[in-house]
């Protein structure tokens, strides 16, 4: 490998000498994510301007075995873009042109350090929808959302972003340009390597351009909120509310220690007397809208709901999105080090999941508020803690190894949609076996022989 110095020079040809830096302010900030509790410093950060730059500092990398992270806005929660072993740290922020809105044929064309907001901005501005809406969103990009197969609130009726990735331009770690998929809806042309490459982390290849699909925007919606004295009547009132056939595009939920934090946090009014909030919103045609929410109302009633409101305007039913999305910082106010995890079990499931988290915070002394996607059980467990006391994060790597444990024995996974990296690998062998572990650590082979992408992650 090449000393610091002639690295940063060699990589000053390929990309241009304003684009590498080698200063300690930004290997200390390149060299860690959104990711509490794991930082390595990377040798040199470099931040191409286009994929032909990538593909050069790819074959750099390949031939001088330098490893290479590749990373967006850093905003994932997993540790999957923080360098392990040092290297390079491909910043793809420079790749943010979107290059094409199609309301033709219903899907855009982005370089993958477009931000999430600005695609579903361009969407909406030519009357269309970009469906996934990562909690992340205004700052997370096209790329990393790809990388990581991203969620969002509206996962239950719209999907994740695998499902509107059409197709991919990514560079090979031996410096090839690949396309996969491209501009249709239905095509079964050799493996799916579009889907195969969603969701790798980039541990693969490096992905600098994303086709993707765009929906109609929905003429209308609405929110409501309904209080319940525990989780496990909001649970019940989820799978009534499936069970009647609504698939409303939200379905949301606080426990009380949220409700409490976010309340604090923001003001909205939210009732603290409540065990559990259930946030619930559709969109569509007015007077489906108009039904789905008063069907939900009258089913949460029927299922011991202390209170059902709508939100009576656009204001209102914003203040509530935004009561969901501020748990996190709102959490972050309790202590001064937050751990965001998420698990998933089955929606029957998940009102166990949340006592079973309760009981293993309690054992270990810990403080874990939950807070998650009612519709499809993922649960988001945060740990709010002091970053002096070690001892209480060992306790909380611990009680997190428990929980994640548990949700597997639940049927679920450790994992519905932060990613895997560094900080849940120790667990995935225990979700997927050792012979699929085998498995990946074969295809990380077949496209990555050098092992330069990403080490330390999934398949490596």
């Amino acid at each position: 490998m090449a000393t610091d110095t002639g690295l940063a020079r060699d990589l000053a040809a390929l990309v241009g000498p304003g684009h590498v830096r080698t200063d300690a302010g930004a290997l200390t900030a390149y060299g860690r994510d959104a990711t509490p509790l794991f930082h390595a410093l990377p040798q040199a950060v470099v931040l191409p301007g286009s994929t032909e730059e990538v593909a050069a500092v790819l074959r750099y990398a390949t031939e001088h075995r330098v490893p290479v992270v590749p990373r967006g806005a850093g905003s994932n929660l997993c540790a999957a873009t923080v360098p392990l072993t040092g290297g390079i740290v491909l910043v793809l922020t420079r790749l943010n042109t979107i290059l094409e809105v199609s309301s033709e044929e219903l899907l855009a064309r982005v370089q993958t350090g477009v931000s999430t907001a600005a695609l579903a901005d361009a969407a909406a501005a030519r009357g269309l929808l970009y469906a996934p809406d990562p909690g992340s969103r205004t700052v997370s990009t096209v790329g990393g959302n790809v990388a990581t197969c991203a969620g969002g609130l509206r996962g239950l009726k719209y999907g994740v972003t695998r499902n509107y990735v059409l197709g991919l331009e990514a560079v090979l770690p031996t410096g090839e340009i690949i396309r996969t998929g491209g501009r249709l809806w239905k095509d079964v042309a050799g493996y799916d390597l579009t889907r195969l490459l969603t969701g790798s982390e980039g541990t693969l290849a490096v992905i600098t351009e994303a086709t993707v699909a765009l929906l109609p925007a929905p003429e209308e919606s609405g929110t409501g909120v309904a209080y319940f004295d525990s989780l496990a009547d909001a649970s019940r009132a989820v799978a009534d509310v499936i069970s009647a056939g609504i698939v409303p595009a939200t379905l949301e939920f606080l426990d009380r220690k949220c409700i409490a934090a976010v309340e604090e946090f923001a003001g909205l009014g939210l009732r603290q007397d409540a065990g559990a909030l259930l946030l619930f919103g559709d969109d569509g045609a007015p007077p489906t809208v108009a039904a789905n929410l008063a069907r939900i109302q009258e089913v949460c009633a029927d299922a011991g709901a202390l209170e059902t409101t709508l939100a009576e305007d656009v204001a209102r039913a914003d203040a509530l999105l935004a009561a969901r999305r501020c748990s996190l910082p709102a959490l972050s106010r309790l202590g001064s080090l937050t751990i965001l995890e998420d698990a998933t079990v089955p929606r029957h499931r998940q009102a166990e999941m949340v006592d079973r988290i309760d009981e293993i915070a309690a054992r270990h002394d810990l403080l874990i508020a939950t807070f998650g996607h009612a519709g499809d059980g993922n649960l988001h467990p945060t740990c709010v803690l002091d970053p002096e006391d070690t001892e209480g994060a060992d306790r909380a790597h611990r009680a997190f190894a428990e929980i994640f444990a548990a949700a597997i024995a639940m049927d679920g996974t450790i994992t519905g949609e932060h990613g895997v990296g560094a900080a849940k690998l120790p667990y995935l062998a225990d979700r997927i076996g050792a012979d699929q572990m085998a498995l990946l650590r074969r295809v990380k082979t077949a496209f990555d022989p050098a092992g330069i992408l990403n080490p330390g992650k999934l398949g490596s």
